[in-house]
Parts: structure tokens; sequence; C-alpha cells
């Protein structure tokens, strides 16, 4: 839409079940109920999203993504208010340090979308949340008083909500401590917001100097549109690698052709499939849940019919902050003998032996006892 003098009228965001209502996503006589789904969950829509929902009607795997539901007020006893324990490694506001060599920050707690599903949804859409100047310095000061830190994950809340300027003073910041090699940047702002990817934002991406990845999260290839297929296009042509991290969702993408069509898609526009989450046990999303075993056999049905490439790790978040582990099928088992039995992608089953482990045993790298503990 136009105005009179050609200047396009700027849309808003949806963030209401009013507003859900006025864009025809909702009927009228379900506002009263979801309203209290939005009294516990943040609601967020950008209009980039709303218009790809309004192609296909609300049978559309986007529609599911975002628009609450009823169901999100189910309460189950195993849902938890911080399922991968976040609260319980955060050393200093906005730092999660859980694992050796990396830790999460986290300069804001708001997006431009709220998933339906997202794990952090009892924080998530909170601006009060996000750091102050002087939360940030002790944010970066613990950093650098960390040198085993490698990698640093920019996360929240999504980081490419904040500005140009501050995005950049941040990268700025982190490329400034010597011991930080990698900076990864988990956002969902190319898939829902695609105009916000300009030479601007690219270029305060690459202030820090140092490697910069992106992992953009993506659950259906419906969701890869021309205007997000251009946007994934310009950050990969200015030398910025994607990786891909999708969630394992009941209705979604719980099958394996669908699953197949969104891996070799995001592998055709240079995307490298990273991580297949099976879903945490945040409050109020049991309806979008598949089972271990499920999706261990749609991993099993992709394993050599697609390549490898296109194949991402399905993994779980141990509940309560014990990390992350692979859960994907195992293709060998060990017998009593001490030889092993390998099933092929076919379903075959093959008989292995090892030659020694003599060799094996002479040929393993001393001297780093620092990666195990």
């Amino acid at each position: 839409m136009m105005q009179q003098d050609d200047r396009p009228v700027l849309r808003k965001a949806v963030t209401t079940t009013e507003g859900l209502r006025a864009s025809g996503l909702v009927e009228a006589g379900d506002v009263a109920q979801l309203r209290a789904v939005a009294d516990q969950f943040s609601i967020r829509l950008t209009p980039d999203v709303v218009d790809s929902i309004a192609v296909a009607g609300r049978a559309d795997p986007i529609y599911a993504q975002y628009v609450p539901h009823r169901l999100e007020l189910e309460a189950h006893d195993e849902e938890l208010a911080d399922p991968i324990g976040d609260d319980v490694y955060e050393k200093v506001k906005g730092i999660t340090h859980r694992y050796p060599d990396r830790l999460l920050l986290k300069p804001t707690h708001t997006c431009q979308v709220y998933c339906r599903f997202c794990f952090r949804r009892e924080k998530v859409g909170k601006a009060e949340e996000a750091l102050s100047r002087d939360e940030l310095d002790a944010a970066l000061d613990y950093i650098r008083g960390h040198e085993e830190i490698f990698e640093v994950i920019l996360s929240g809340g999504d980081p490419l909500v904040l500005s140009d300027r501050r995005i950049a003073a941040l990268m700025t910041g982190l490329g400034d401590v010597a011991h930080v090699g990698s900076i990864r940047i988990h956002t969902r702002i190319p898939l829902v917001d695609p105009g916000r990817i300009g030479e601007d934002l690219i270029a305060a991406l690459r202030s820090s100097r140092k490697a910069v990845s992106l992992v953009i999260h993506v659950n259906h290839e419906r969701e890869l549109g021309e205007p997000v297929r251009a946007a994934i296009a310009r950050l990969v042509d200015a030398g910025i690698p994607l990786f891909s991290q999708s969630v394992l969702l009941r209705g979604i993408n719980d099958d394996a052709a669908v699953l197949a069509d969104l891996f070799r898609a995001l592998v055709r526009n240079r995307v490298k499939p990273y991580y297949l989450h099976h879903l945490d046990k945040a409050r109020g999303v049991n309806h979008f849940r598949v089972s271990v075993e499920r999706g261990q056999a749609l991993m099993r049905a992709l394993r050599g019919y697609i390549s490898g490439l296109c194949l991402p790790t399905y993994v779980l978040d141990i509940p309560g902050g014990h990390g992350k582990v692979p859960i994907g099928p195992s293709y060998i088992t060990r017998r009593e003998d001490g030889s092993y039995e390998v099933t092929d992608y076919l379903g075959n089953r093959h008989d292995y032996r090892e030659i020694g482990e003599g060799g094996a045993r002479a040929m393993a790298p001393a001297g780093r006892e620092d990666i195990q503990n």
C-alpha cells in the first residue's frame, strides 16, 4: 500500500491478540482465551511473517510457530521455567558460562518474533532485561578475565534487534579481547525481517576483525522465501558463514521429506544445517512435542538418502544445565567378543573387527588432558 506521495506506509509488528484478530490471524471468538496466553508469553509477528502466513492460511507451518494457541495454557509437571539451566551457569548478568571454552552473552531479551515453543519464553519480551552500559561492561570484563574463552555466542533474545551502532560497539569490544577467536550470533532476523540485513549491519558484524558466523533459526522450507534468500546471500557474499538450527516440531517438520526439503534448501542457499534440536521442556509447549524415538527414526530415514552436508546433528539439551548431547540413532553395537555389528543406511547388518589397538594407542596425541577436564 502506498501513500499519495508514493512514500511507503511503515507497518508495525503484531504484538497483541487484538492485532492478531485485526490481521485476520485469529477469530474474534478466540481473542478472550488467547489474552490469557498473552498474559504469560509475549506475542510478536513482523509484517513479513504476517504476509507469509496470509499466503497459505492457517494450515501453514509458519502460522503455528508464531500465532498463540490455547494449548499453551496446559501445564505439565515436568515442564520448567528454565529448561536448559541458563540460570545455573549465570556468572554475571547476561553471561551464561556452561562449557569450558565458550559462553553465551545475552545483551537483550527482546526479539523481532516470539516463537510459541521458545525455551526462554518466560524471559523474552522484557525490554527491561537488556543489559545496561555498566552491565555490558561487566560482562565484557568477565570475558577478558577468562583466557580459556575461545568463542563468544551472542544470543538472547535476538542480538540483531540492537542498533547497528550498538552491534558495532559490541563487536569491536569483543574483537579487542585477544583470546577470543570466534564470535557466533544466533538470530531469526534474516528469516523474519530480511530487510534488516543491509550494508551498515554487515559492516557492524565485521567490525570485530575476528571469525564471525551466524546461526539462523529455521524450521520449514516455506520460511525461505525470495527476500529471505536474498538476505542470506548478502551475508554469505560478505564473507560471513551461515549455519542453521531447527527444532523438531510436531505438525510442522516431523516428516522425513519435509526435513529433507528444508536441509537441501539451506545447503542450496549456502547455509550448513548445524543442529536439529529436540524440543526443550519449556512450559506450555507440549503440543509441539515429538518423541526421541520418532526423532531418531527421522534421522535414520535421512541418513544415506540426502547428502551428508545436508544432515544436522540431532541434539538434546539435558534439563538442569548439564549441556547439549547428540541423540541420533546409533549404527554400531559392540559384541561380547570385542567385534562390532554395523548397520548401513539400508538397514543391512555387517561384521566389523578391528585389527588391533596397539597402533591406535601409539598414535594417540599426548598432553591433551586439558580437553577432558
